[in-house]
């Protein structure tokens, strides 16, 4: 076996599952976009009430793109156990009325207090063309990759809580147009997203058997903060 050979079997061998959760968890401090310039001036108080409504308006584009999102996953899913747990992530977003209103709506309480017309926003008529176009784009992955890549792109769940409480504080203190009731919408994620990320973590984790599949889905977390 020459060198190149040898070189590459090594590099072939899949990672032990605490590698392979090292390799996705260095992806958060590089990629994920707390360290966008925009955020930081979001939580710096630097922004007027009308640059965090265009934030908010085009963000909503994403935040009903994500139970289409775990609705395309589930699709393609014939484990039972496994449907059951992810369909959760639907509930957390679209509501189970009449006892819960679900994500989409506490936004939309956010988007009103922002002086935002609702309807404008459902119809999502204002959001920038390249946000519409990587919301969908990240919908195509779900439904295209392999269950376990497309299961890893939402790992970026596991780099949200912290942003969720610097935003949570920052706004709060800092901007006289939100209240409580406005940052419902990232308390209730302190406690949804570590659950799920939770068990994706492990979910990926044990499926991902091959070296190519676990490069994948650390490139998946890549792509989604991309």
């Amino acid at each position: 076996m020459n060198e190149f050979v040898r070189k590459f079997a090594v590099q072939a061998q899949p990672w032990s599952k605490e590698e392979f959760e090292a390799q996705m968890r260095a992806v958060g401090p590089e990629r994920y976009h707390d360290k966008h310039e925009f955020h930081k001036m979001l939580h710096g108080v630097k922004l007027s009430k009308g640059q965090v409504a265009a934030w908010a308006l085009n963000r909503y584009v994403y935040q009903e793109a994500i139970p289409r999102k775990d609705a395309a996953f589930m699709s393609r899913v014939h484990d039972r156990e496994l449907r059951r747990e992810w369909i959760h992530r639907i509930h957390d977003h679209d509501g189970t009325l009449p006892e819960e209103t679900g994500g989409i709506e506490r936004w939309l309480v956010l988007t009103d207090c922002l002086g935002l017309d609702r309807e404008y926003v459902l119809s999502m008529q204002g959001a920038l063309p390249a946000t519409r176009y990587a919301v969908e784009s990240y919908v195509y992955f779900v439904r295209e990759q392999p269950l376990v890549v497309a299961a890893a792109s939402s790992l970026t769940e596991l780099f949200a809580p912290n942003i969720h409480r610097e935003r949570i504080a920052g706004m709060l203190a800092n901007y006289n147009f939100v209240n409580d009731d406005v940052m419902a919408y990232f308390k209730r994620r302190l406690s949804q997203a570590p659950r799920d990320a939770n068990f994706t973590l492990e979910f990926v984790k044990d499926h991902a058997h091959t070296r190519d599949l676990q490069d994948d889905c650390v490139a998946a977390i890549k792509f989604k903060c991309d």
